[in-house]
């Protein structure tokens, strides 16, 4: 999987969302930004990638993730 099948996945089931994928090997650096990530929690949201990604995770194709996620109103506040 290279970077911007990830990217197209994830804004595919993550409507309106932004997203950067970096790919090293089998580990994976990402950063969302969604309006679906408001009033979530850490949790919440890891959940809510890792559903999306769970086909890659559960076969070894996706071996570790570094994951920054972002409500829209915190990533304008990141500046």
């Amino acid at each position: 999987m290279v970077s911007e099948e990830l990217k197209v996945l994830l804004e595919k089931e993550l409507p309106g969302c932004y997203s950067q994928v970096e790919i090293k090997g089998s580990h994976y650096n990402i950063l969302v930004v969604s309006g679906l990530f408001y009033g979530k929690r850490a949790i919440q949201r890891q959940q809510m990638i890792y559903a999306v990604l769970e086909e890659f995770i559960s076969s070894g194709v996706i071996h570790a993730i570094n994951m920054n996620l972002f409500s829209e109103e915190e990533w304008r506040l990141q500046g």
